[in-house]
């Protein structure tokens, strides 16, 4: 993990970390409940917050390209795709994250912010780790053995120019946006109109 102009090393990982700590935290991602509503396409906060990074990340990446302080070809790291084993990881990571209500990152924030459920969770993570790490020279024969696109960006994948793809992602963000605004201020009224708020509201 890197600063901007060079700043590597731990220092910039702390700080960085402590800033994405902090959006997640004011995010509502501290609570496992967060996630699991997304699971159920009743809140879709974790994803616009998500997909929001990943669309303003890529470009910033491509616009500090274009204007020459990274290139991305040669600087940048695109490891293959192990077809198999990444199917069964993410289904393995899915079920973790909709039985747990978090990721390794809003665990850690959970776990900061004093909830007990993120320190069980991240025990879970690392007894997990332990587990995998025992048992991957079992797998391996077949995890890695199906490999798909060679160290492939998105737009050298679908032979599109990196403008279209980023604005493709911008478009799938803007409709997601629209097509659940309704249900996020309908959710808002429903709880302005509860009865502990209404009771807050006839005593104060």
């Amino acid at each position: 993990m890197s600063l901007p102009l060079g700043f590597t090393g731990p220092l910039s990982g702390i700080i960085l970390g402590i800033i994405f700590g902090y959006v997640l935290e004011n995010a509502g991602f501290g609570s496992g409940c967060k996630l699991t509503a997304q699971l159920r396409f009743q809140d879709w906060a974790v994803f616009k917050v998500m997909f929001t990074s990943i669309v303003v990340a890529s470009g910033g990446l491509y616009l500090l390209q274009g204007l020459g302080f990274v290139n991305v070809v040669n600087d940048m790291f695109v490891p293959s795709v192990f077809i198999w084993g990444s199917t069964f990881g993410g289904v393995l990571i899915g079920v973790g994250m909709a039985v747990g209500g978090y990721c390794p990152g809003t665990s850690m924030v959970a776990l900061f912010s004093g909830k007990l459920d993120g320190l069980v969770f991240l025990l879970g993570l690392g007894l997990g780790t332990l587990v995998f790490n025992a048992f991957s020279g079992s797998i391996e024969s077949w995890a890695w053995k199906q490999v798909g696109p060679d160290s492939l960006t998105l737009p050298q994948l679908l032979h599109m120019p990196v403008w279209a793809v980023w604005g493709l992602l911008l478009a799938v963000l803007v409709v997601v946006g629209y097509l659940t605004r309704n249900k996020m201020q309908n959710r808002s009224a429903s709880a302005a109109r509860s009865p502990s708020n209404m009771a807050t509201a006839q005593q104060s």
